[in-house]
């Protein structure tokens, strides 16, 4: 695997990213006037109000990616990660899992011909941290709608847990294979 990294592109200064970010603060007076929210500051608190609306937009999980292109989720993303990187440190970062040989057939950031998936949504991260270890704020918003785990278990998962110090161990744990040392 190669990422943009390899190719000399600083993840926290890639042209997409920094497109989208500024598309993003630019927009968001009128995306929260919009969304009808009384209190979006930044602030920890202020997770809650947008999981409220986040709930009563979408369903399910697959409908909120099957819609991540929306202007209320790119606004929702967009707000999900600033209020991480501002409470927690972190920095808004873009690399995609590129293979050297075909850089230029990738799609854009948030691209409509690419699968819903992270490789094509930002990350958010601590600034000596690999995307490997960052946070996607678009999958933090899908967790938040999962009722059930894979085993028919409960899940109650909210927005603010993402700012929990542990959020990042926990998610990254899950993904290690527990027969190794």
């Amino acid at each position: 695997m190669t990422t943009s990294a390899d190719h000399g592109t600083d993840p926290t200064r890639h042209p997409e990213l920094l497109a989208w970010l500024h598309g993003r603060r630019q927009a968001f007076d009128q995306w929260a006037q919009q969304t009808g929210a009384d209190r979006l500051d930044f602030s920890p608190d202020s997770l809650d109000e947008l999981e409220d609306l986040l709930r009563e937009t979408f369903q399910s999980d697959e409908e909120l990616r099957a819609q991540r292109l929306d202007p209320f989720v790119q606004g929702a993303v967009w707000y999900l990660g600033e209020v991480i990187c501002r409470a927690k440190g972190m920095v808004w970062k873009f690399e995609r899992d590129v293979d050297a040989a075909d850089t230029a057939a990738m799609p854009p950031l948030f691209g409509t011909e690419a699968p819903p998936g992270v490789l094509d949504t930002p990350c958010v991260s601590f600034p000596e941290d690999g995307p490997e270890r960052g946070l996607y704020p678009l999958n933090v918003l899908c967790r938040t709608l999962i009722a059930k785990d894979e085993l028919g278990e409960p899940v109650d998962e909210h927005l603010v847990d993402a700012l929990a110090d542990d959020y990042l161990d926990d998610d990254f744990d899950e993904g290690e294979d527990d027969g190794e040392e």
